[in-house]
């Protein structure tokens, strides 16, 4: 897949307020500070499309960003934020459930899982509160370059082997690294065939 134009199409702070778009849409999601802004602009090859924080959740805000004015990333507000109160945590938690659940253009979710990091139990309860929720998702396990491949390769391996706690069926996961480019056409060759599976043309 070529991206030809990537544009910020607005936020909204809840799914009443969502763009009433027909457009495909493809959610990424993760905990604070995992890296989904500097993945998004890896995968549009738009450096400043995203804004990329050292704050951890700042991200606050469902974010559109419209492609080939075809389809939509929507970044969606990290779980677990450190400068956020227990109010507010259940606001987000629950306006992301809700377009997770209810937006009816939601072609797949891209869940961010920090490579550098053992298991995190935070991880782990989104990914069973997905599977549980009867939603189905593929693991991006981002920053991989940040550390040896066989450092990266021993934490991936100890989470997917706590996924199976969680589901018996293997989750689909992608390696990545927004540095270097790695995953980026993987990304977008699992995007291109859920867009040609919706639209039943070969991928």
């Amino acid at each position: 897949m070529k991206i030809i134009t990537a544009v910020f199409g607005g936020s909204s702070p809840d799914l009443a307020s969502c763009p009433k778009s027909a457009l495909p849409e493809f959610a990424l999601i993760g905990r604070s500070n995992v890296g989904k802004s500097s993945l998004i602009n890896m995968i549009t090859r738009s450096e400043r499309l995203a804004k990329v924080s050292q704050v951890p959740g700042k991200t606050q805000l469902i974010n559109f960003f419209t492609i080939n004015n075809a389809w939509s990333l929507v970044d969606l507000p990290g779980y677990g934020f450190a400068k956020v109160g227990k109010k507010g945590r259940r606001g987000f938690s629950e306006f992301v459930s809700d377009y997770l659940r209810n937006r009816p253009n939601l072609l797949g979710t891209f869940v961010l899982i920090d490579s550098r990091l053992s298991p995190q139990d935070l991880d782990l309860e989104f990914l069973n509160w997905m599977v549980s929720s009867g939603l189905a998702f593929i693991l991006v396990f981002t920053k991989t370059d940040s550390l040896s491949k066989q450092a990266a390769r021993k934490n991936i391996e100890a989470f997917l082997g706590r996924m199976r706690e969680i589901t018996e069926e293997p989750p689909t996961h992608v390696l990545s690294s927004s540095r270097d480019g790695l995953g980026r056409s993987a990304i977008l060759d699992l995007i291109d065939a859920a867009l040609s599976e919706q639209s039943g043309t070969p991928a």
